[in-house]
C-alpha cells in the first residue's frame, strides 16, 4: 500500500475482510451472554405473555408446518441474517471516524465511503433470504388479501414458480460475474482499490440462500395447504 502513503490511516484490505468475518461472531457472543444473564432473572406474567406471542409469530419457533429440512434452512438463514445485520455497526463507527477526521483534524479518509457502500451492498445481497423467512418482502395484496387462508397459501405455491425463475437466474448470473471478477483480479476504481470479487461471491451466496429459503417456504406452504384441506373436510 505504498501508493497510499500520505493519506493518513488506511485500513488494509485483509483487515477489512477479516474484520467483517469475525466482528459479528464477537458481537453475537456478547449478546448471547447477556441474554443468558437476563434469563436467570424471573420473568413477569406480562413478559411471559409477550415472549409467547413473539414465539408464535416466529416461523422458526413454529413446528406446525415444518420438517427437518425446513428447520435447518430456516435456522441457517436466521443466523446469517443476524450476522450480516451486525455489519451496520461498522458503517456507523466508520462514518463517525470520517466526520471527526475530516472536520476536526482536516484529514479526510479515502476508504470510509467506499468501505461502507460496499458493506451496504453486500448486506442487501445477503439478507434477501432472511427477509423472505420473516415475511418482510413487499407484497402486492390487492387480490391476495381477499382470498381465504387456504387460497392464500395456494397462491403462494403458484407464484413460487416466478420466484424460482428470478432467483435461479440471479444465482447463475452472479456466479458468472464472480468467475470473471476473480479471473481478472478485479478491484474498485477508487484510490483504495479493494478487491471486488468477494462482493460478487456474496452476490452468488445471497442468491443461493434465497433459493434455499424459497424451497423451505414452498415445502411449508405445501404442508400447510394439505393441513388446511384436511381441516375443511
Amino acid at each position: 500500500m505504498n501508493d497510499l502513503q500520505g493519506f493518513g490511516f488506511v485500513v488494509p484490505h485483509w483487515a477489512y475482510w477479516g474484520w467483517l468475518a469475525i466482528m459479528p461472531l464477537i458481537m453475537m457472543h456478547f449478546i448471547k451472554r447477556e441474554s443468558l444473564k437476563k434469563q436467570a432473572i424471573p420473568l413477569t406474567d406480562d413478559e411471559k405473555l409477550a415472549l409467547k406471542l413473539l414465539e408464535e409469530d416466529n416461523p422458526i419457533a413454529s413446528d406446525i408446518v415444518s420438517n427437518r429440512l425446513t428447520k435447518t434452512i430456516d435456522k441457517m438463514n436466521d443466523f446469517i441474517g443476524v450476522f450480516i445485520a451486525l455489519w451496520t455497526i461498522n458503517a456507523v463507527v466508520a462514518y463517525a471516524y470520517e466526520v471527526i477526521m475530516r472536520y476536526v483534524f482536516n484529514m479526510p479518509t479515502i476508504w470510509v465511503h467506499e468501505a461502507s457502500f460496499l458493506l451496504f451492498g453486500m448486506q442487501y445481497l445477503m439478507t434477501g433470504a432472511y427477509a423472505l423467512l420473516h415475511g418482510a418482502h413487499v407484497r402486492v395484496d390487492i387480490i391476495y388479501i381477499k382470498l381465504p387462508p387456504r387460497g392464500r397459501v395456494g397462491m403462494d405455491i403458484f407464484t413460487s414458480v416466478f420466484f424460482f425463475i428470478f432467483s435461479l437466474a440471479l444465482m447463475g448470473t452472479s456466479w458468472s460475474f464472480f468467475q470473471s471478477s476473480l479471473g481478472m483480479n478485479e478491484t474498485t476504481i477508487e484510490t483504495w482499490g479493494i478487491q471486488y470479487w468477494p462482493v460478487k461471491l456474496l452476490m452468488f451466496t445471497g442468491a443461493l440462500l434465497l433459493v434455499l429459503a424459497g424451497i423451505s417456504k414452498l415445502i411449508k406452504d405445501i404442508l400447510l395447504f394439505r393441513q388446511l384441506g384436511e381441516v375443511n373436510q
